[in-house]
């Protein structure tokens, strides 16, 4: 984007600086909110039906656990985080100024907002049951389109990765670093492949893996090929790079089979195997949620233009974008907490997205990100929407 200064607003400058920061930082505020939402959807779903038995008084809660704890609890929270994120996108659509009521909103009134997300997530546990179900099969959907817009940024991410470092026709930059980059992220890219087999195939009966990591090794080389070719030419960072994130995908989904299959090869730490499943949860925990937030602030790729002219006066970045990825986040997130499941999720305590349903989700966006990245006429550059 190109950033101009109109002479009229020099003496404003300090002010335009000040709410320019403060929405910056609202960002992290919005991210804290969401990653709280998501150990409260985690809490209720392992220890809500202990813990919170006043629940059961709830007419649309019952006696059992499934309605409002479980994958019945999971649910009624994303609810409630969607509702709160679709209020704030519906109530900053449009905020293209700094200065203004809905630029105050979205980045200050915190008290108020807060009261706001209250209401939200209780309110879900007042609903019937038959509306939660509803929205589980169309958070089913709306956690497929947040996936593919994580494909989207992550594509943008390469695009300009590759622009970055990697020298151009009639340019005196010798790609060096780029070069460097390339060559760890296949070396990367190998091992990893090398480590699945290692790990994931315990004996020769594992077709099902054996394939998957054949197959992942092979699409590493078709992307390494097209990279080459004398019609594309573009080098191999940005298929180094894409090949590491297929690559993975791979590990993702094979690590999401069912831990009682007899290709599972469980990885325990002496006496302290569950502190090693408690530290990967937390550690996927944080994933969803840096996820959302690199997705939500990644405005760019999801832009049609960018030689639109900036003023200072402009807001930073998209309110609108940002929290109806966040929205869509909170479906995302109930997925992985019921596996993809509605009618026999398995919740297990400290699991996250295990499952037959979650292996073949991640299976499928590793072949769309292959996909996507090859259409011609060149890969990356054609999945740019601006």
């Amino acid at each position: 984007m190109i950033k101009i200064r109109a002479p009229e607003l020099y003496r404003d400058s300090g002010a335009y600086e000040a709410r320019k920061r403060q929405s910056l930082r609202a960002r992290y505020i919005y991210g804290l909110i969401f990653f709280a939402t998501n150990l409260l959807a985690w809490f209720i779903r392992d220890y809500g039906a202990k813990l919170l038995g006043g629940l059961h008084h709830i007419p649309v809660c019952g006696a059992g656990d499934s309605k409002c704890f479980r994958s019945g609890g999971v649910l009624r929270v994303s609810l409630g985080c969607f509702i709160f994120f679709w209020v704030m996108f519906a109530t900053t659509f449009g905020t293209r100024k700094l200065q203004g009521v809905r630029n105050s909103w979205h980045s200050g009134c915190w008290t108020l907002k807060f009261l706001v997300y209250a209401v939200s997530i209780v309110t879900p546990f007042i609903i019937p049951n038959i509306f939660i179900q509803l929205y589980g099969e169309i958070a089913r959907m709306g956690a497929g389109i947040f996936l593919i817009l994580q494909l989207i940024s992550m594509l943008h991410l390469i695009s300009w990765c590759n622009k970055r470092w990697m020298p151009y026709a009639g340019s005196n930059q010798c790609g060096l670093f780029g070069l460097f980059l390339s060559t760890v992220s296949f070396i990367a890219s190998f091992a990893g492949i090398l480590v699945l087999y290692i790990l994931y195939v315990p004996n020769s009966s594992c077709m099902f893996n054996i394939f998957t990591i054949i197959w992942t090794a092979v699409l590493v080389k078709i992307m390494m090929a097209v990279s080459l070719h004398s019609k594309v030419n573009e080098g191999l960072l940005s298929s180094g790079i894409m090949g590491s994130y297929i690559v993975f995908l791979c590990w993702s989904a094979l690590h999401s089979e069912p831990r009682t299959g007899k290709c599972y090869t469980e990885m325990k730490i002496g006496k302290d195997g569950n502190w090693a499943t408690i530290i990967s949860f937390i550690i996927a925990i944080c994933s969803i949620v840096s996820a959302t937030f690199s997705t939500g602030i990644n405005n760019r790729s999801f832009q049609f233009r960018s030689d639109k002219i900036q003023l200072e006066e402009d807001a930073p970045y998209s309110y609108e974008i940002f929290h109806i990825v966040f929205a869509v986040g909170a479906m995302y997130f109930a997925m992985l907490f019921i596996s993809w499941e509605l009618n026999h999720p398995i919740t297990r305590k400290w699991s996250i997205d295990v499952g037959w349903a979650s292996t073949w989700v991640k299976i499928m966006n590793e072949w769309l990100a292959f996909c996507i990245y090859g259409k011609p006429p060149f890969p990356v550059v054609s999945m740019q929407l601006y």
